[in-house]
């Protein structure tokens, strides 16, 4: 079976799924060299992430219910 790329040239089946290969085989030998945060700093990266999701939230409730009362009392509600 032949697939034709666009260009005229022909890209055999084989050889799209060898290169589909390769690139898990890549994906692999990069994941080997990533250093993984051990307990301590997982837990310390997730404390600063959630800290930071609370505080965004809480300044845009803020946010939103002044905006909400500056509009309410533009149109007299």
């Amino acid at each position: 079976m032949q697939v034709t790329k666009s260009g005229g040239s022909s890209v055999s089946f084989l050889s799209r799924f060898r290169r589909f290969g390769e690139f898990f085989g890549d994906v692999w030998s990069e994941l080997k060299k990533v250093r993984w945060p051990n307990r301590k700093e997982l837990i310390n990266y997730t404390s600063v992430v959630l800290f930071t999701v609370v505080l965004l939230a809480v300044y845009f409730f803020v946010i939103d219910l002044g905006i909400s009362r500056l509009i309410d009392l533009i149109l007299g509600k």
